[in-house]
């Protein structure tokens, strides 16, 4: 399971502002130094230089750091630079999947405890390819196939595990024109319209929202320097 989300970005200020102010979001420098699943970096200079933009980082919980990172090199990922101890003592390793989306592996066990995250959302091109990596390294566990029509086709709901509920979804969405294949994370909100209106307010984007089978209530939103993220209602 994901146990830190890290925003990269380019003006670190202005992002703590804007989700304090849209979300009530607080965002960590040093994330789990002080009990905080989230924090906020400088986007490194050779990470801009390449065209990475502003982005939140998801890291995946494992027991052993480099026994994953090699298996996953071996199923075609590719490491994105050394493995990192950050100030709080936590090490990890950022790589991208094979197919495309960029993720961190941290040296931790798993915990139970609740997080600030209430959806996952994988944006792939293959579905099939990307479920059978998750569900083979980290035991997810699948609630609900759906068949969507093109360019989107296939979309899955999963689970953390057998016994738990919903936690996320992955789907065909990186086909569509102008979307990357990505994990995006949603926060909860009590008014996602009065929500997304703040968004748009200080300089960011949202989309209207949709809803889930489950009744819970999405929209996909950027911040101004660009990261995706977004936001969720009835979690």
């Amino acid at each position: 399971m994901f146990c830190r989300y890290s925003l990269r970005t380019t003006d670190v200020s202005a992002a703590r502002a804007f989700y304090a102010e849209t979300i009530g979001l607080a965002l960590s420098d040093d994330g789990l130094a002080d009990g905080s699943a989230l924090e906020v970096w400088p986007l490194q200079e050779q990470a801009i230089a390449r065209g990475a933009p502003a982005h939140w980082l998801g890291q995946l919980a494992v027991s052993d750091l480099e026994a994953t990172v090699a298996h996953l090199v071996t199923l075609g990922g590719e490491r994105l630079g050394p493995t990192v101890k950050a100030r709080n003592g936590t090490t990890f390793a950022p790589l991208r999947d094979p197919f495309g989306a960029v993720i961190a592996v941290c040296a931790r066990e798993q915990s139970s405890s609740q997080s600030t995250v209430v959806w996952h959302q994988l944006h792939t091109r293959d579905l099939d390819g990307s479920w059978t990596l998750y569900h083979g390294l980290f035991g997810w566990a699948q609630r609900q196939r759906l068949e969507l029509p093109d360019p989107v086709g296939g979309f899955c709901v999963f689970a953390w595990n057998g016994s738990g509920g919903a936690v996320g979804a992955m789907g065909n969405t990186a086909r569509q024109p102008g979307v990357h294949a990505h994990w995006q994370f949603f926060f909860p909100v009590a008014n996602i319209d009065e929500a997304s209106a703040r968004v748009r307010t200080l300089g960011g984007t949202a989309m209207e929202p949709f809803t889930l089978p489950s009744g819970m209530r999405l929209t996909a939103c950027e911040d101004p320097q660009g990261a995706a993220f977004g936001l969720a209602q009835g979690a």
